[in-house]
């Protein structure tokens, strides 16, 4: 129900035709340069601090395209337009609603035979079912769990307390399924889902693959427990917020260092893990530190024997690295913080930066998943 838009600026060629990979926009606009994909990466909501998600992927998002005439303000004559559809699910790919036990979610499951390679995929503090991303990985050959965990029907309405033995349950179910190709299944989380992640891959067995998108080592938000075990939620200081030049909040500096002090005990022992990690990381992440968890992340695995996880660093990059062609979210409303917040991050680099993760973490699962890298793809 909110409007995104963008506009550029452009003089057609002398046949009258407008060709966006060959014509570059010119000053003015959303944009400018050589930009095919630009009016995509530049959409800006009309709304403030809206974030461009997908509610139902079972449908189109429509994109509506208008050229007019002249570089207005006021606008000039309506000379053409159009329509493009972005297709989320392709011909044959199944979506199978999930209530499993305590599991709620939504698995989605390539044409074809099987079985497949199994994805588990986490969402941050917004809670719900976000589908959109399992959907499109699942274009890829993949069998993904959209798996929501608060903020959903029965589940728990509060992030206060995440107990482990809601997802040992979903990894199971990932694991009995028959179109799943076993012997371990991979972990795909962003932000809150991020540091989710390393907390399943830490304690449950069956993870051969974990992939966190700016997520945290440290366990953020509420109290995690796992039978007798329990980590205390990374602790912070409100007097640590700032309003940027823009009069949005500013949260990077919130929360305390995981290696100094008591909050040590919520840093999460991923040096028990049994699997690979990649890290996906936007060096302009103004949510938290994701750079310095990444690194410390990794020392800490190697200082127990563990295999050096592969980092992929992406400079002017916020936090919300999304699939490929989704616009950078600038700022938006923060769940916990009660208030909109600065996310970080140069709409083009950003762009880039999510294109190229998107194919990283295609041959990342297929690498470990299936031992096959094909040729990953960007396209959606």
């Amino acid at each position: 129900g909110e409007r995104f838009e963008a506009s550029a600026r452009y003089e057609a060629e002398e046949s009258g035709e407008l060709d966006l990979g060959r014509s570059p926009a010119l000053p003015g606009g959303s944009f400018c340069g050589l930009e095919p994909m630009g009016l995509l990466w530049a959409l800006q909501p009309q709304t403030p601090f809206k974030r461009l998600v997908k509610r139902d992927v079972q449908t189109p998002l429509r994109l509506l395209l208008e050229v007019f005439e002249g570089h207005g303000p006021p606008q000039g004559r309506l000379l053409a337009q159009g329509q493009h559809e972005w297709l989320f699910m392709q011909d044959g790919l199944q979506r199978i609603p999930v209530r499993e036990g305590r599991v709620r979610g939504t698995l989605f499951l390539p044409p074809g035979d099987g079985p497949f390679p199994g994805i588990i995929d986490l969402y941050g503090v917004g809670g719900g079912l976000p589908e959109y991303r399992a959907c499109l990985l699942a274009n890829h050959g993949f069998a993904v769990l959209a798996l929501a965990y608060y903020g959903y029907e029965d589940l728990p309405q509060n992030m206060q307390e995440f107990q482990l033995e809601y997802f040992e349950e979903a990894v199971d179910f990932m694991l009995k399924h028959r179109q799943v190709k076993g012997p371990g299944v991979g972990l795909l989380g962003i932000s809150k889902g991020g540091d989710l992640c390393v907390s399943i891959a830490s304690f449950l067995k069956g993870i051969t693959a974990t992939a966190l998108i700016n997520g945290s080592v440290a366990n953020v938000g509420g109290m995690l427990r796992y039978k007798d075990i329990t980590i205390p939620p990374l602790g912070f200081d409100l007097k640590r917020l700032k309003v940027n030049e823009d009069g949005i909040t500013d949260i990077v500096d919130l929360l305390n260092n995981p290696l100094e002090g008591p909050s040590s005990q919520s840093f999460i022992p991923l040096e028990k893990a049994e699997c690979t990690f990649l890290f996906i990381v936007g060096q302009d992440d103004r949510n938290w530190k994701s750079e310095f968890f990444a690194v410390e992340g990794s020392k800490r695995l190697q200082a127990h024997g563990k295999e050096k996880p592969q980092i992929i660093l992406y400079p002017r990059t916020g936090h919300y690295i999304e699939p490929p062609f989704f616009p950078m979210c600038a700022a938006s409303l923060h769940k916990l913080v009660g208030k909109p917040v600065a996310w970080g991050g140069d709409p083009k680099a950003h762009f880039e930066a999510q294109a190229d993760a998107w194919q990283h973490i295609q041959a990342f699962f297929h690498k470990h998943l299936s031992g096959t890298p094909p040729g990953a793809s960007n396209k959606l």
